[in-house]
Order: C-alpha cells, then structure tokens, then sequence
C-alpha cells in the first residue's frame, strides 16, 4: 500500500478524475496536452508525483517503473475503484479544500469577492472559499453537493 497522503500528476485523458482528485482536497495536478509523454514522466519523477493515466504508452517507459498507475479508461467509478485498490485515498477528510482548476489550496472569500457570488448565496460569507491564484470562488451549491456524494460513495467503497 503507498502514502497515505499522495500526490499525483494525472494525463489529459484523466482530466475529470483530476477535478475530483483536487475536490477530495488531494495535491493533483494536469500535464500540459502538448508535452510529450517522456517530459510528461520526468515532471511526475521531479516533483516527486504519481503519475495518472489510461494511456498503455507510459507503461513502455524504463523509468515507469515504481511512478505510473494505469487506469482504466473512461468510468470514473472504475478509475476510484483502482485508486482505492493501491492507495489509501481520503476522498472526503479534506474535501473540497483545493481549487478544482489550478490546484491551489483554498482560503477564506473576503467581502470583495463575495459580491461576485449569485444573491441567494451571499449570506453564506463565513463558508465562501476562493483561490488565491485564478480568483474563483466556491460556496456549497448544487455541484457541490453532487461531487460530495460521489466522494462519500467512493470512500463508502474503500471502507466496504
């Protein structure tokens, strides 16, 4: 079994799983579509990453070895199911505390930024999140409650 608390880099073709990676407040973050796959391998070596992927082509890499998880392709369901089988994945202890587009950790929204939030959310300050880096502000509405049930029913799989 690997790190309790580990840190992956995932393909383009596991960009979804990426997003909920970071919604389950996991250090996840997305090769660039352009880089080849042997820079794509390095970077997750370098910054000391698992790499993610559906792609059989990294598996052909000497340097593989010990550094990429194969996922299947396309099931999002199957792919945390085969996380959940080699890591100890915490889907929901530290939900939604990373930013689901660049990856940076949370913080409190100030009232500058609650004012670009919709009216029927600006009560909810003190559960306002934003990134400090792209400026998106989070609150706990529709979508968060649907990839909140899908972090319980895969940490429900883990546990079962």
């Amino acid at each position: 079994m690997a790190d309790a608390s580990p840190r992956f880099l995932c393909d383009v073709m596991l960009a979804r799983l990426a997003r909920y990676l970071r919604a389950a407040g996991i250090d996840t973050t997305l090769a660039d579509a352009t880089a080849p796959d042997a820079q794509i391998l390095r970077a997750a070596i370098e910054q000391d990453r698992w790499l993610l992927t559906a792609d059989r082509g990294f598996m052909l890499h000497k340097a593989a070895d010990g550094h990429v998880v194969q996922l299947p392709f396309g099931s999002l369901d199957a792919q945390a199911a085969a996380l959940n089988a080699q890591f100890r994945i915490d889907w929901t202890g530290n939900a939604f505390t990373r930013c689901l587009i660049d990856n940076a950790p949370l913080v409190s929204a100030g009232p500058e930024l609650a004012r670009q939030v919709p009216t029927d959310v600006r009560g909810l300050e003190e559960e306002l999140r934003a990134c400090p880096v792209c400026g998106r502000v989070y609150w706990k509405g529709s979508h968060y409650k649907r990839m909140r049930q899908r972090l319980e029913s895969w940490r429900g799989a883990a546990e079962g």
